[in-house]
């Protein structure tokens, strides 16, 4: 998972550039035509990047454990499903990067939504192959199934409402957990972020506005979340039994915050990735509701 994260930062890098280049009000972000100059920049952009980041995984990674013939290995109940979240993640965010750089290059919506999901979906898959060839993992059809979710929850809702009614976010506070295997779950808190399932937990944030009348004055950044998380992960403890957590809170759509600004919006779009603490409800596979005054 902490592979992709390193994929997704690139990403949303070349977003951030994308998202301020063009200032003036004559010029739209989306063009009604084909701007064949944008396209050729997006493509050989996108092609940089996956031939380097392909090859940088590759060497920095792969390439450092042993390999052997391609197979498969079923990792579903490894992580409590927390990795498959991660998975999720991703593709989720590639998809909607992907698609927003072929709008601003002018292609249609509709092919923009196809090429964008399709493109993504390869680029996990290849690495999904890499896996297939390690002899520390192996090709998950887990893995397959979230990224294959990830850019349908993206696809699905851009073509049903030609915009992202419910957004999927990722928060983390660090878990009690990390002494007891700091290896597997990190030894700082970047590795923390990305290696410590225990402390992170992923939302399915819907916009409630979305789903009103127009002229309604409810605010239309707030959304409501539902959460999934998981304890007791890469510890080999009996007194830390592994069970799952279900969240439901509030949360903020930064992309509906109104701004002309094309830097603050490409910055919210970046922001949108974490959800915001707010109080909220748990419950668990060991029968136990929580309340927590502010949950993240």
């Amino acid at each position: 998972m902490y592979r992709g994260y390193f994929l997704l930062i690139l990403f949303f890098l070349v977003q951030l550039a994308w998202g301020q280049k063009d200032s003036t009000k004559a010029k739209p972000f989306y063009p009604d035509s084909l701007n064949k100059g944008r396209l050729i920049g997006v493509l050989a952009t996108q092609g940089s990047i996956y031939a380097g980041s392909i090859t940088g995984l590759y060497f920095l990674w792969y390439k450092n454990y042993p390999q052997t013939s391609f197979h498969f290995y079923d990792d579903n109940n490894e992580w409590l499903q927390m990795d498959k979240m991660g998975h999720l993640f991703s593709s989720y965010y590639f998809s909607r990067l992907m698609y927003t750089s072929y709008r601003w290059a002018g292609v249609k919506e509709k092919r923009a939504i196809l090429y964008g999901s399709l493109l993504t979906y390869a680029f996990l898959l290849n690495i999904e192959i890499l896996d297939g060839f390690s002899a520390e993992w192996g090709f998950s059809w887990g893995d397959i199934a979230a990224n294959t979710a990830g850019c349908l929850i993206f696809a699905g809702q851009q073509l049903l409402w030609k915009e992202q009614r419910f957004v999927i976010k990722y928060s983390y506070y660090p878990s009690k957990y990390i002494c007891y295997n700091p290896e597997l779950l990190g030894t700082n808190l970047l590795q923390n972020l990305v290696k410590d399932y225990n402390g992170m937990t992923f939302w399915l944030s819907g916009n409630i506005s979305s789903f009103m009348p127009k002229r309604s004055k409810f605010p239309k950044w707030i959304n409501i979340a539902f959460g999934y998380g998981a304890e007791g992960l890469g510890v080999n403890n009996a007194d830390f039994p592994r069970y799952r957590q279900f969240y439901l809170s509030l949360d903020v759509d930064f992309t509906r915050i109104p701004t002309r600004s094309r830097a603050l919006k490409a910055i919210f779009n970046i922001l949108n990735l974490i959800k915001v603490p707010f109080p909220a409800l748990e419950y668990n596979t060991q029968g136990k509701f929580k309340f927590h005054y502010l949950f993240f």
